[in-house]
């Protein structure tokens, strides 16, 4: 983890390392496919005019374009001005909406989908923060209507799929735009969009600068700031939130469609996983789709590392004609995640390769005979290598041990077959159609710290 990029933004994950992405990788899978959600893949690339028609990140998008034209010209350099301009996917979610636009005829609604995936950002690289990453999204979109019940269910499954990771405490923050929206509405700021986006600056800037931004960017009284802040304060860990704003003293039917949603939500989080979750109510989330229940998860301890799992409830991103395909999606930032387990050891891999077993050379013309051996092992699932020249059993075995393959297999003249666990020097007779290495060496295991 301390090695220098050549390219900084990009991961490029040792072997052993890899073998860390891929258990947080089928760790995910494993659990979305439980819950019944079905894998997708969309293109790397969309269109700027799809792609900015939600929210301003302009800024952040990376834009394709050929080096030159069919004459061998240099190419125009294109543009935001140009909706046709294509540019790299930036998240998963607006690539989603416009395939299930695309798909609703071939899809069934609810549709439940997770999608694992490299997204890029023109971000300043940092810690937590690449131009080029995985993310991890999970999704339920509806045709017409979305049962509110699936707000509570995501938020259930995330729960469930990140208490299976190496990582340690986690707090999944929830609040609700509609709860937020309405009480802003109710202290008489009608641009709640702006308000949001400065409350969504709090932890960044503090709270007497986002006063100011209130008061200068957005016309707020004093009073109105502070009845703003007061509301982003609140955090519980069960649903004594609901009296904590009534508190407030602030009426809004919005508000309180909001605040019943956020409690229910709650509600149900807490009694699944109990101490994981919190009602946030300064969570608001900054792109402009989400319209109601929003969550942000932090790693207890390492906060500053911004959220790991980020996502909400969207009621208008996809739509077709008069069509509506309102939808509710969390995604989880993998490489941000694997980055902090690397990083803090929070767990390695056994070995740095999945071969568990090496099959030897006696000679230079043993070598047909040595790939039997190995065919018959990887018969039974067992990752084996064969030796790539007849050095001496102490060169080979030594390349094995470099490699941290755990065993290294020796066939002599007469056939007889003998197998080596180079950790312990035990050395016993083996049958290659029989033998098997104990369960935990049989594949590279994932140790947690």
């Amino acid at each position: 983890m301390a090695r220098n990029a050549s390219l900084s933004g990009f991961t490029e994950w040792l072997p052993s390392e890899r073998l860390v992405e891929q258990h947080v990788l089928d760790t995910l899978r494993r659990t979305f496919e439980l819950h019944g959600f079905s894998s997708i893949e969309t293109r790397a690339v969309e269109t700027v005019g799809h792609l900015l028609r939600k929210g301003e990140i302009d800024k952040e998008v990376y834009a394709l374009s050929r080096l030159q034209d069919d004459d061998g010209n240099a190419a125009a350099a294109g543009g935001k001005e140009d909706p046709n301009q294509l540019a790299l996917h930036f998240d998963l979610t607006v690539p989603f909406a416009r395939y299930v636009v695309e798909n609703a005829g071939y899809l069934s609604f609810p549709f439940r989908r997770y999608q694992i995936q490299k997204v890029w950002r023109g971000e300043r690289p940092q810690e937590g923060r690449y131009r080029e990453f995985t993310q991890a999204d999970i999704d339920v979109v509806a045709d017409g209507e979305l049962p509110f019940r699936f707000d509570v269910e995501l938020a259930l499954v995330i729960a469930e799929a990140l208490s299976a990771l190496p990582i340690p405490a986690f707090k999944l923050r929830i609040n609700n735009r509609k709860l937020a929206e309405g009480f802003y509405r109710g202290i008489g700021l009608s641009d709640t969009a702006g308000v949001l986006r400065s409350i969504d600056k709090l932890e960044k800037i503090g709270a007497d600068a986002v006063a100011t931004l209130l008061k200068n960017e957005l016309g707020a009284t004093g009073e109105q700031a502070a009845q703003a802040l007061a509301l982003a304060s609140i955090r519980t860990e069960d649903t004594s939130f609901v009296a904590a704003v009534r508190a407030l003293g602030v009426t809004n039917e919005l508000m309180e469609e909001g605040l019943n949603e956020l409690q229910q939500v709650v509600a149900a989080a807490v009694k699944s996983a109990p101490g994981s979750v919190v009602a946030d109510l300064s969570i608001a989330r900054g792109l402009d789709y989400y319209t109601g229940t929003v969550y942000e998860t932090v790693l207890v301890g390492h906060e500053a590392l911004g959220s790991i799992c980020s996502g909400g409830r969207y009621d208008a991103l996809a739509t077709k004609g008069n069509r509506t395909f309102p939808g509710v999606g969390l995604s989880i930032g993998v490489t941000r995640l694997v980055a902090r387990i690397l990083s803090q050891e929070f767990a390695k891999a056994s070995r740095s390769v999945p071969t568990a077993v090496l099959v030897t050379l006696a000679d230079e013309d043993s070598w047909s005979d040595a790939q039997v051996v190995a065919a018959a092992l990887r018969a039974r699932g067992i990752s084996t290598e064969v030796a790539a020249k007849a050095d001496k059993f102490g060169k080979q075995i030594k390349y094995a041990d470099k490699r941290g393959i755990p065993y290294v297999w020796f066939t002599d003249e007469s056939g007889a077959h003998q197998v080596k666990d180079i950790r312990s020097g035990e050395q016993v007779a083996a049958d290659p159609v029989t033998w098997m290495p104990p369960v935990e060496d049989l594949t590279a295991q994932i140790l947690v710290a």
